[in-house]
């Protein structure tokens, strides 16, 4: 096990833990050099993997210094080696097995890119808002900072014990500059909510009712993070088996790096 007993209480009693120095940093420089190299354009993403342009640059609002700065994030980089190995990653993997079971699957990735100068907030939302997969239990979420990360440079909040409700209402919020996909639960208060500094390596695992978001990266650096859902193979589709989908991989046990 990779997790205390004491990491597996807070978790499911707080709905996230920080796990602290997780990913080593030579792992986590590969990660972010490859990230850059498709950012710029110098190696050609897979088919599925998109690259999304922050929207403020999207609408002419203000002009990007690099390819770095217009990006938003990257999301279904598993046909990626490089990146998909942060999915694989043995000490994660570990981790996610000491919440939710041995039988696992990867769900969902993504890269998240703050960079200076642009709004780039994220409402508070409820990751389950995009999966159709159930019982929530199943599911976890991590996110691995790249470099210290600070509520100057937009951490990442979240409501502890938020994940004991119910998936609430998500909508557009009324911003200027909302990036797309990035919904906003309806009528959230602003209590309650604490916020999560993390080192370089540092990893939250956190449950996908768990109410969290992120402000603006007032820093003078980018802000970036790598990020994976996990499934328990005892996950059910009330439409299809969602086994079968293009992006799910199974991560036999003992498979894993």
């Amino acid at each position: 096990m990779i997790l205390t007993s004491n990491q597996i209480d807070d978790y499911w009693a707080q709905g996230f833990v920080v796990v602290p120095d997780l990913i080593r940093e030579v792992s986590l420089d590969r990660y972010e050099a490859r990230f850059e190299e498709l950012a710029i354009g110098s190696v050609a993403p897979a088919p599925a993997m998109k690259i999304m342009r922050d929207i403020m640059f999207v609408r002419g609002a203000a002009l990007p210094e690099s390819a770095l700065h217009a990006v938003n994030k990257m999301i279904n980089f598993e046909d990626d080696a490089v990146l998909y190995a942060y999915t694989l990653e043995p000490r994660l993997v570990s981790a996610v097995r000491d919440l939710i079971g041995p039988d696992i699957y990867s769900i969902s990735t993504n890269i998240f890119n703050k960079p200076p100068g642009v709004d780039g907030r994220h409402p508070l939302h409820q990751d389950l808002r995009y999966f159709r997969i159930r019982p929530a239990d199943g599911i976890v979420g991590t996110w691995t900072s790249f470099a210290a990360t600070t509520r100057d440079s937009g951490c990442l909040a979240a409501v502890p014990g938020s994940h004991k409700g119910d998936l609430l209402p998500h909508a557009d919020p009324d911003w200027g500059y909302v990036n797309a996909g990035f919904l906003g639960i309806e009528n959230q208060t602003e209590a309650q909510r604490v916020y999560l500094e993390m080192d370089p390596g540092d990893t939250l695992l956190f449950h996908p009712l768990l109410v969290h978001g992120s402000g603006r990266n007032r820093s003078d650096h980018f802000r970036r993070a790598i990020s994976s859902h996990y499934a328990s193979a005892a996950c059910e589709s009330p439409v299809r088996d969602w086994r079968i989908g293009k992006q799910v991989r199974h991560i036999p046990a003992g498979k894993e790096g």
